[in-house]
């Protein structure tokens, strides 16, 4: 990236007027949509969808579009729109999901008084304008231009500032939101994966000796030659075969989907997570293979091997059939790729990122998490840098009994009450 490219994309982060279009609610998981499950669809998705049905959402939540979001078209599911200007609550999913993920937080959000926005993030749902060729350019994905596409979407809705809530790859984006604009973002939830803070740069250095280039630590090498070798699951995501083997997988989607949520759901009885003493091959290998996958296999693999079974199907609760079917359907017509490319960008954006080193989250935050998650746990330390460095003003850390990964889809109650105790202690 050239100066000057640098300094274009940082002055595009200034919120541009965006034109707010409101399509009508009431349209339908089309039989078109469906359809095109099994086919490939155009590099740049620009084919415009209707609306999720109104039959799949709960009362109160409705399906629209903002255009000219940072070239996107958004999908967004909104509560608390009638009766007023109330203030407004950005709600940020993660992967693999949709705001569809956040149906069971909204209403209790939008009771207590909040306008809440959960778009479907680049790459995702039925927001459109993104590129899903794994050979394509990676650029719009670096994270500081999902953070410009937050800021979009809360200018085209009139607001000059409110909380922000992310979770799971939601996470990091709205704390990125909050480092870089902490004007707009005047608190920060996480939830489900800690944020271990900016980057720092060397510090009063001038007069020391050159740094001793050394080798370092090659985690993929190491986990690949432990006695059962294994590869790290984000490794395994930036691979070219992973958006296939999990959108074609040998088990069907439907299953595929069950089996990945349940894997890391508080269901799956051997989540028993714990703290990581270091990031070494031999302490990662503790984690389940959802996270330290077995070398040879896919995800799809993976997930097969821990399928529920009908009895624990039959008594999920939380994500009945016809709430998963969204899910099938909503991936099954766009592939994984363009979550995927998010895991892909991660390098992209360090030197973007770099500006902001140093910086702490000094707003009000949250972190709350299943206590069956090992998602806390994955990055050994970040937990303790969040809340001890990169968060100032840390208000609380909760983990919640009963859930894992899915936190706000296996507790909606508790993780609604959390919420908004966090927000009426504002």
């Amino acid at each position: 990236m050239t100066r000057r490219q640098l300094i274009q994309g940082l002055a595009a982060m200034a919120p541009a007027a965006a034109a707010v279009t409101i399509r009508p609610t009431g349209g339908s998981l089309m039989a078109a949509d469906i359809g095109a499950s099994t086919a490939r669809s155009p590099a740049t998705r620009t084919q415009e969808f209707g609306p999720l049905s109104a039959d799949v959402l709960p009362d109160g939540v409705r399906s629209r579009f903002v255009d000219n979001i940072n070239g996107l078209r958004v999908h967004v599911l909104e509560a608390g729109y009638e009766g007023g200007r109330r203030p407004g609550l950005l709600l940020l999913h993660g992967f693999p999901e949709l705001a569809y993920s956040w149906r069971n937080v909204m209403v209790p959000l939008a009771e207590a008084g909040y306008h809440v926005i959960a778009p479907d993030l680049r790459g995702y749902g039925r927001t459109t304008g993104w590129d899903d060729d794994y050979d394509g350019d990676l650029a719009s994905f670096r994270r500081l231009n999902v953070v410009r596409d937050a800021l979009g979407l809360v200018s085209a809705f009139g607001y000059r500032s409110l909380p922000v809530i992310g979770h799971d790859f939601g996470s990091p984006v709205a704390a990125w939101c909050a480092v870089v604009r902490p004007d707009v973002f005047t608190s920060v939830a996480l939830m489900s994966a800690p944020f271990g803070g900016t980057s720092s740069l060397p510090f009063d250095t001038a007069d020391n000796p050159p740094p001793q280039r050394s080798p370092g630590y090659n985690l993929t090498a190491e986990l690949a030659n432990l006695p059962r070798p294994r590869k790290h699951y984000q490794r395994y995501y930036t691979t070219r075969e992973a958006n296939e083997n999990m959108w074609h997988p040998p088990q069907g989607l439907q299953a595929f989907i069950r089996g990945y949520y349940h894997y890391k759901s508080a269901d799956w009885t051997d989540n028993k997570p714990f703290r990581l003493a270091s990031r070494t091959a031999a302490e990662m290998a503790q984690m389940p293979t959802y996270y330290i996958m077995d070398l040879a296999d896919g995800m799809a693999e993976t997930v097969a091997k821990n399928m529920p079974t009908a009895a624990q199907i039959a008594a999920n609760t939380w994500l009945p059939d016809n709430e998963l079917q969204v899910y099938v359907e909503e991936y099954g017509r766009t592939g994984f790729q363009g979550g995927l490319n998010h895991y892909r960008s991660g390098g992209l954006g360090a030197q973007e990122q770099q500006l902001f080193a140093g910086r702490t989250i000094d707003q009000p935050s949250l972190f709350i998490a299943g206590a069956s998650d090992w998602g806390s746990y994955q990055s050994p330390g970040a937990l303790e840098r969040m809340q001890n460095e990169a968060c100032t003003d840390m208000r609380a850390v909760h983990m919640v009994e009963g859930a894992g990964h899915w936190v706000q889809q296996e507790q909606p109650e508790a993780t609604s009450r959390l919420l908004i105790e966090f927000l009426r202690s504002l």
